[in-house]
């Protein structure tokens, strides 16, 4: 178990506007991994696939972070802000809808005593 934070973050793009938006999330990538704590920051596009179900959330990013910290340090870099305002916020982007979840690899009682 690790106090890492696996992050997915999911992007229902406007009619039309797939390609572009996906274009726009791979340029965030270099910058990431140049933070620290960051372990893995990769853009993936939805396939079809018959082990598959599909969504209208084509475009997510799958994220892993050293801790919690680094990803929260990671949403005050002005470039994630200013893409969330431009993007996701502004009428004019190119996101319809996103989803972000953070999840841990530790159960929910991780701490608590172990009776034999």
């Amino acid at each position: 178990m690790t106090s890492r934070v696996y992050v997915l973050a999911q992007f229902k793009p406007k009619d039309g506007k797939e390609a572009e938006l996906f274009e726009v999330l791979k340029a965030l990538e270099p910058d990431a991994y140049r933070e620290e704590g960051c372990i893995q920051y990769r853009v993936t596009r939805q396939i079809v696939h018959p082990s598959a179900t599909n969504n209208e959330y084509t475009l997510v990013f799958n994220e892993i972070w050293q801790d919690a910290e680094a990803w929260s340090a990671h949403g005050r870099r002005k470039q994630i802000q200013h893409f969330f305002e431009t993007e996701v916020q502004a009428e004019a982007g190119l996101v319809a809808d996103a989803i972000v979840t953070a999840y841990t690899d530790e159960s929910a009682d991780f701490d608590a005593p172990i009776f034999g």
